[in-house]
């Protein structure tokens, strides 16, 4: 008898080794698919790309669903904005235009780490990004906005055979037509060379004193996604309030304040300034330095083109330490 057990066991433990090697071939090819850009029966579906291609945790925050060469230096890339999402929700049936600013972001770690051969772990620095949308091309539907990136790549930066960085510009297109244009730039850096330009940086912020701004006079539905503090006189200044534990803007710890929600203060700001509902169609962002956790940072907001003269700007820019660290030029269109 125990030697029947004996053999069973054995038996089931040479099973168990197969499937496990099975199920490593499978992700192997899987992950080789990705690498060459094989579509085979898969490129007849649709799905997300790998997570770990965008910097994002949560696969649901993943909103690049393809890619595949384009012409010289370009590549297609597709993206899906959900009808309704927690943070970038639609507006007044309008999608939110940073989905439009999310989606670029992601393409350029996507291409940097599927085509350029930047390994998982680097950093990425992102110096500036700046789109333009049309209110139309913003429109919801009954559906999910299918959205083609026509990508182009230039002033590709290699140091010792290493790709480092790059600026490209993203032609979006949706049914066929045109509904905007991106443009980003960024740098890479490996772990060893961020450890030395950051050293210990704490991944946490503590929360600001004060009471977060009302949501309605920001464009927003719940208090926990208000990036702005109460102004404490009539200007149009800020402090940023910080929530390292936001699961969307914070979606996986970092030791800075992230582009995004200085984008999102920017937009908030804006809101701020216009007595009617506005979308950000268009923002222009510079990324001067990092942005810290651990220092208060203020938002100032200056209309630089008042709406009755067509489509509002305001300039915005976060102040830390007496320092510029992020600048917008955000263009309106009244809801």
């Amino acid at each position: 008898m125990y030697r029947r057990l004996f053999s069973e066991t054995t038996d089931m433990q040479k099973d168990l080794k197969a499937h496990v090697r099975t199920a490593q071939q499978a992700l192997q090819r899987q992950q080789e698919s990705y690498a060459t850009g094989s579509r085979s029966a898969l490129g007849q579906l649709t799905r997300t790309v790998p997570r770990e291609y965008t910097h994002r945790a949560a696969v649901a925050e993943v909103f690049l669903t393809d890619w595949k060469p384009g012409r010289p230096d370009g590549f297609l890339v597709s993206a899906q904005w959900p009808r309704g999402h927690s943070f970038f929700g639609p507006r007044a049936g309008y999608q939110d235009p940073l989905l439009v600013a999310e989606s670029v972001r992601q393409t350029g770690a996507l291409l940097a780490h599927a085509e350029f051969g930047v390994p998982l772990g680097h950093s990425f620095l992102m110096r500036r990004l700046s789109y333009t949308a049309t209110p139309d091309g913003l429109v919801t539907d009954l559906v999910p906005t299918e959205v083609e990136m026509e990508v182009t790549c230039h002033d590709l930066a290699w140091r010792a055979g290493r790709f480092t960085g790059m600026r490209y510009e993203a032609a979006l297109r949706r049914d066929g037509r045109s509904i905007g244009f991106a443009e980003a730039e960024f740098s890479c850096l490996s772990p060893e060379v961020y450890r030395r330009l950051r050293g210990d940086r704490p991944t946490s912020a503590r929360p600001a004193p004060g009471r977060v701004a009302d949501p309605a006079s920001v464009g927003r539905m719940q208090r926990s996604d208000v990036v702005l503090l109460e102004p404490q006189g009539r200007e149009p200044r800020w402090r940023l309030n910080v929530d390292s534990l936001h699961p969307i803007l914070f979606d996986h710890p970092v030791d800075h304040i992230p582009g995004m929600v200085l984008m999102e203060a920017a937009r908030q700001a804006t809101q701020a300034v216009h007595p009617m509902p506005v979308l950000a169609v268009a923002m222009e962002n510079t990324f001067a330095k990092y942005a810290e956790l651990d220092a208060p940072c203020w938002i100032e907001a200056e209309v630089a083109r008042p709406v009755t003269e067509g489509p509002a700007l305001v300039q915005v820019r976060a102040v830390q330490n007496d320092s510029t660290v992020f600048a917008a030029q955000v263009t309106t269109w009244q809801l």
